[in-house]
């Protein structure tokens, strides 16, 4: 085989492993948001109330943070694609319980499996994903969409099938697209890079930890409560008598405007650096749950529209931000850590929902979480300002080379 056709093979080969991360990652936001929009069904099929049936997420929202640490780890030591690969049929089969699930115990069962499954790809398909792309930021950007597009499609898409075929249709027809694609991944060799692209000194490194998992906390509130939130909030403000299907529909559209807004930021941090970026959009998201709070009707699209779009724009530059201070060899493992602490409190935005919507409705929900996101600005702003004196060092030293 000649070089040429060597390397044509390799990039071909790379594509395909791109494609393949991109398409678990919508799959991965679509099957954990479907509960969301499906409870909405059970309040009529089982006479409960929205407080009650929310909470039996929790322990699926727990689960999808727990497990990535140990995800994340057999990605490292073992095999990315075979982790991936185990991603899509655990969440297959657990989807499928969960639509024949005879009553509410098998149900939280099913769910709490299809968390596990699901932890599975944010440590390891985003490691692959680094590893693989030739260009980070907008590689991770069209990542991020594909994860955007899958939630998106759960509050529309689900809400349709509820319509027309009943809550049970929206698990058992996710599940059986998860089965007819598993792929069948052989192991591969791990030789990964011990450096990161830039060294940090160990006491800026401690100290951006620190604040990373002060970020990691405060990110997975804001971005769980806002996203399962969002069906019944759309469904309480928008306006009376408003058709589910609609509902969904508006919800999709909302989540839409995160997809455009991480495209543009896959340009942006070609031109901008990533540290200061994620300064600017953590303001940008405090803000716009701010005014989500205090907006109903038509204004209220717009707030969220403006919360949401930063909410996933944040997560490709922290993932940016990441990759550039972490060693390839480490990256599923602090990956994992990362996911951990953003998904764990998921649980907990879960449980969030309930308490805070029981005592004050979404005006007290939407109000704590913009004091979360608060505590997202100030510690970006703390990071912005520790690593530009490291990149601006390492500016000076570079330049002359090229």
């Amino acid at each position: 085989m000649s070089p040429a056709t060597s390397a044509d093979t390799q990039q071909a080969a790379r594509r395909l492993s791109i494609g393949f991360i991109n398409f678990a990652h919508a799959l991965d936001h679509y099957v954990m948001l479907i509960f969301p929009t499906a409870v909405i069904g059970l309040e009529v099929a089982y006479r409960r109330s929205y407080a009650e049936l929310i909470a039996l997420g929790t322990a699926s929202f727990v689960a999808f943070g727990v497990f990535s640490l140990p995800a994340g780890w057999l990605g490292d030591r073992w095999s990315r694609r075979n982790m991936l690969a185990l991603f899509y049929a655990g969440c297959g089969l657990s989807l499928i319980v969960a639509g024949l699930a005879p009553n509410l115990v098998v149900l939280t069962i099913a769910l709490s499996a299809l968390g596990m499954f699901a932890a599975i790809y944010h440590p390891v398909g985003t490691a692959m994903l680094i590893e693989a792309a030739a260009v980070r930021g907008r590689s991770l950007a069209f990542n991020g969409v594909c994860g955007n597009l899958g939630a998106a499609m759960a509050a529309g898409m689900t809400a349709a099938v509820i319509a027309g075929l009943g809550w049970r249709a929206a698990f058992l027809l996710a599940g059986l697209c998860y089965l007819r694609f598993v792929a069948d991944e052989g192991a591969k060799a791990a030789h990964r890079a011990r450096a990161a692209d830039v060294p940090l000194s160990t006491s800026i490194a401690a100290i951006i930890f620190a604040l990373f998992v002060v970020i990691a906390l405060c990110a997975g509130l804001v971005f769980h409560i806002v996203s399962i939130a969002l069906p019944k909030i759309l469904d309480q403000r928008i306006g009376a008598d408003v058709p589910l299907v609609l509902v969904g529909g508006l919800a999709s559209a909302v989540f839409m405007c995160g997809a455009l807004a991480q495209l543009a930021v896959g340009r942006l941090v070609e031109k901008f650096p990533p540290h200061i970026l994620f300064a600017v959009i953590a303001s940008l998201q405090f803000l716009g749950v701010l005014w989500a709070a205090q907006a109903t009707g038509k204004i209220l699209l717009v707030a969220l529209a403006v919360a949401m779009a930063a909410i996933y724009a944040q997560v490709t530059v922290n993932d940016l931000v990441i990759a550039r201070y972490t060693p390839d060899a480490w990256r599923g493992r602090v990956y994992a850590v990362r996911y951990f602490l953003t998904f764990v409190v998921s649980g907990a935005a879960v449980s969030v929902i309930a308490v805070l919507y029981a005592r004050g409705g979404f005006d007290l929900v939407l109000a704590t979480t913009a004091v979360i996101a608060l505590g997202f600005v100030v510690a970006t702003a703390l990071i912005a300002l520790l690593v530009n004196g490291v990149e601006k060092a390492r500016g000076r030293v570079v330049a002359p080379a090229e």
